[in-house]
């Protein structure tokens, strides 16, 4: 079900929204979070898609800030704001409103969006593109607890890994460590298999990689060893190398979803290591709502 509302305000946005659940036989909120989307209209498609993808594990109630750009200087001169509702299969297991921003109202999304936060429930921010300097200090970020970005929807993805660094606040994360996870997880699995001292590491990828900056500098927090960045020609991470004295732990990933694991004594053996979609992403980062400390640390590194 969709309703369209055009130069409205948010009483009216949700009134629509009350209607609407009564409509389609759900007059109870079922959604457990409110997940603000903010982004442009270009991206704005594959961003919703995304999070109503997500919502059929985390049911929420989608806020996306669509900030329009003005074409003439009539209106650059007018204010308003336009809505779209969608509830029941329009909006995955949720509550979906699109937001179009016009004029000055763009600078005062906050003031927008305030009325309809879901009383009581955790508040999650993300930016697909365009993210802020400082999220923590944006007007939406400050309404919530996790404010999620994305290094690689960026021109200078390692600038912009400097740039979250020196910003952080506890709550902040990022998409390029969330694709991290399942690396993470096997490197941490390995070395619980074969208890050995590492002595070096190396991480390859593609150039400019923010995911595989973020890998070594974790293995540098970890481990306590100088990690060399390889460059190869992808795609994202292909290998991760650890040095021991009974030989090389190794991971390669060099194309597809299958990895290879080899342990010093071990037989080798082949794992799932899929690039996984922006919705899986976000799903996860929706499990845990409290500051991601290991993040915090690689982006800092060892200095």
């Amino acid at each position: 079900m969709k309703i369209d509302l055009t130069d409205t305000n948010s009483s009216k946005i949700n009134k629509a929204i009350l209607e609407g659940r009564r409509a389609v036989g759900t007059p109870a909120v079922g959604a457990v979070l409110t997940l603000l989307v903010v982004t442009d209209e270009e991206n704005a498609y594959d961003a919703v898609k995304a999070a109503n993808d997500a919502s059929r594990e985390h049911p929420s109630r989608t806020l996306v800030v669509i900030k329009r750009h003005a074409r003439t200087p009539r209106e650059r001169n007018e204010t308003r704001l336009d809505a779209e509702v969608r509830l029941g299969t329009d909006a995955g297991s949720g509550e979906t409103v699109l937001l179009r921003l016009y004029g000055e109202l763009g600078a005062r999304a906050d003031s927008v969006v305030l009325p309809l936060l879901l009383p009581d429930a955790p508040i999650v921010v993300w930016w697909p593109v365009d993210a802020p300097e400082v999220p923590s200090r944006d007007p939406l970020g400050v309404l919530a607890q996790r404010r999620i970005t994305d290094m690689y929807a960026v021109e200078d993805p390692l600038a912009a890994l400097e740039a979250r660094a020196a910003s952080y606040a506890p709550g902040d994360t990022d998409l390029a460590w969330t694709r991290l996870t399942p690396w993470r997880s096997m490197l941490a699995a390995s070395l619980d298999q074969a208890p050995l001292t590492v002595t070096s590491a190396a991480v390859e990828s593609e150039a400019e990689n923010p995911s595989a900056e973020l890998l070594a500098r974790w293995f540098e927090v970890r481990l306590g060893v100088t990690v060399d960045r390889i460059v190869t020609d992808g795609p994202v991470v292909t290998a991760v190398r650890m040095g021991t004295a009974d030989g090389e732990i190794r991971i390669d990933r060099p194309e597809g979803p299958v990895a290879r694991l080899a342990i010093p004594g071990q037989p080798s053996r082949v794992l799932a290591l899929k690039v996984r979609t922006t919705a899986e992403l976000i799903a996860e980062e929706l499990r845990r709502l409290d500051p991601d400390e290991a993040y915090a640390a690689a982006l800092r590194g060892r200095g």
